[in-house]
């Protein structure tokens, strides 16, 4: 018998709390992160080689090494390395019988003594060459976006995939591909407008409306979804309320998708319809994590109502924090947002395209006065190690003034440089260090590749540029490859070459992927192995996850991007699919990065 949840008889769950401006949050204990274990993965890397990968840890000891262990058919585990290997958490084995099945562990060393060995890894027999692990799921409709979440507990992540049907759903699967539930958001997941979805509706233009997070910090991950009335959760029991443009915050079990709590959407601009959102996470306190939203409506004008919101989820109640609306404000928004810890004092802040909000939902700055529009893609990172703090780069649409791109100071929001030449929609703009010969970063949109801390062309013929879609983490060095149209590519500055012709890494379609939003992955992360980056894409049939991970080796050693603070909450937002980046410089050059101030989960 489907039980039916109405908001009234849950009212005694939820506990609403709109707080006023306060004292800017402290920092009193180090940032909970998961509880991650080594995250073996092992791909065929020739015909003969296979490449083993694991993680190091954000806490793991200085000098900590690891053996390598290799178990044949069901066999014994043997040690395949002769040494303690202190280097890149990787391990090139030549010696397989790749005809039979082969699992791979580790096992950490700490002061010369092995601790116990991680969870395995088994590349089955005759498996193919390729850069692929293969996660089977239900036959289904299209996939839009993948997150990643440990909802199990077991230390390594879990997959909660949308499907674009009518109604849509969410399900969710294991690591290994077994599935886990099914949430149907309803009728109200029907119009699939991406200006004026649904009030259940998911993953449409830059909206989500679907994150996946450890929000209790209890060791497993929950979903936070938004909710309206006939969403299914994963037990069968169904949501409802008389007005269906009525929103809510919903929390939902990881393992089962059932509903563990809720907390009404205020209902500010209710007269103007439901409210598209996308959802992602800050430590807005700077040691337990928040839901954040950011959420529009379009009034009859043609003009949008903005909100933004904070929420907190102790593992019993959903209070929301604060809400921020930007009214009469100038504080131009774009198609992503970000949080971040802007300047450095422990805590995040939640970062737009034109402007950044403090961790207690004051308005920090605007750079609307200063001149900034809408636009589609911004970036914060370290792009200057010469420099302290984080930077930003951003590219505008339509700017009157004629601004293409800007370059500026994270923290407070003075702009370090502009480019201008238009008006003109400059849809795409990205940040990474793809030439080592000069320090820190390189931004491009599409006027030339500028060193971002000398605001100089690298390359002086400005169509010789690569195509600013997606960075990622791939190969050996510590440049940054490019992934453009399901090619992971590399722009070599000694042999620039158009955005066209970049020399190719990987092509996924080799593969079986298909591409999903804007010619994109479903999902870029650091999901398992070292610290270079996995890409999600799915077949043409929906019916398996296809993971792209690095085959190649690599001699650097850094912690997993997962335990570092501003590359995990990047992995929580979608909106415009954009890279994630660390809170230090990473790229050439690079000084050893700085141990991460977090604990572990439970």
């Amino acid at each position: 018998m489907r039980m039916r949840i109405t908001a009234t008889a849950l009212a005694v769950c939820a506990t609403l709390t709109v707080a006023a401006a306060s004292p800017a949050p402290v920092m009193k204990a180090a940032r909970v992160m998961e509880n991650l274990g080594r995250g073996v993965v092992a791909v065929r890397a020739g015909s003969t080689q296979v490449l083993v990968s694991w993680r190091l840890l954000g806490l793991d000891p200085e000098g900590i090494g690891f053996n390598v262990y290799r178990s044949t058919a069901g066999g014994a585990y043997v040690k395949l390395n002769s040494g303690v290997l202190t280097g890149g958490t990787n391990y090139t084995d030549s010696t397989a019988d790749l005809t039979r099945s082969n699992s791979y562990r580790v096992t950490p060393v700490v002061g010369g003594q092995e601790q116990a060995p991680s969870g395995a890894f088994t590349l089955s027999a005759g498996h193919a060459v390729e850069p692929v692990v293969r996660v089977p799921l239900r036959p289904g409709g299209a996939v839009k976006f993948v997150w990643a979440g440990d909802l199990d507990g077991d230390g390594e992540y879990d997959y909660v995939v949308d499907r674009q049907t009518s109604p849509q759903k969410l399900e969710a699967y294991s690591g290994d591909g077994d599935f886990l539930w099914e949430v149907d958001l309803g009728p109200n997941s029907l119009n699939q407008d991406n200006i004026e979805p649904g009030s259940s509706a998911i993953d449409l233009g830059h909206w989500d409306g679907v994150t996946v997070y450890d929000f209790d910090s209890d060791g497993r991950a929950e979903v936070a979804l938004r909710i309206a009335d006939g969403v299914r959760f994963g037990d069968g029991t169904t949501w409802t309320h008389e007005n269906d443009a009525r929103q809510f915050m919903a929390v939902l079990d990881g393992r089962t998708g059932a509903l563990r709590n809720w907390s009404a959407v205020p209902t500010t601009y209710l007269a103007d319809g439901p409210m598209a959102a996308r959802l992602g996470v800050a430590y807005l306190n700077g040691s337990t994590p928040s839901l954040v939203a950011f959420m529009k409506n379009r009034r009859n004008d043609g003009a949008f109502n903005l909100m933004m919101g904070a929420w907190r989820f102790d593992g019993d109640s959903l209070d929301r924090q604060w809400t921020w609306e930007r009214g009469g404000q100038d504080a131009p928004d774009g198609h992503n947002t970000r949080a971040v810890d802007v300047d450095g004092d422990g805590t995040d802040e939640v970062a737009e395209i034109g402007f950044v909000l403090g961790g207690n939902g004051s308005l920090r700055y605007s750079m609307g006065p200063k001149g900034i529009v809408h636009g589609d893609r911004f970036h914060i990172a370290d792009m200057d190690p010469g420099r302290p703090g984080l930077e930003g780069y951003g590219v505008q649409q339509d700017n009157p003034s004629g601004l293409l791109e800007y370059y500026y100071d994270a923290a407070t929001g003075d702009v370090i440089w502009r480019h201008g030449g238009g008006p003109a929609d400059v849809g795409r703009g990205m940040a990474g260090d793809v030439d080592p010969r000069f320090p820190g970063m390189e931004v491009w949109s599409f006027s030339g590749l500028h060193n971002a801390a000398a605001n100089r062309l690298t390359e002086p013929d400005t169509s010789l540029r690569p195509w600013p879609q997606l960075g990622l983490w791939w190969d050996g060095d510590l440049t940054m490859e490019l992934l453009n149209d399901g090619k992971i590519e590399k722009w070599d500055p000694a042999r620039p070459t158009p955005s066209g012709s970049l020399p190719r890494l990987v092509s996924t379609w080799n593969h079986g992927a298909v591409r999903a939003a804007q010619g994109g992955p479903t999902l870029v992360g650091d999901l398992f192995g070292d610290w270079r980056e996995e890409a999600v894409y799915t077949n043409a049939s929906y019916d398996e996850l296809i993971v792209f991970t690095t085959n190649q080796p690599t001699p650097h050693r850094l912690y997993t991007l997962a335990h570092n603070p501003a590359y995990r909450n990047a992995m929580t937002f979608k909106g415009y699919m954009q890279s994630h980046h660390v809170d230090y410089f990473l790229g050439a050059g690079m000084a050893a990065p700085p141990r991460p101030d977090i604990t572990y989960a439970p």
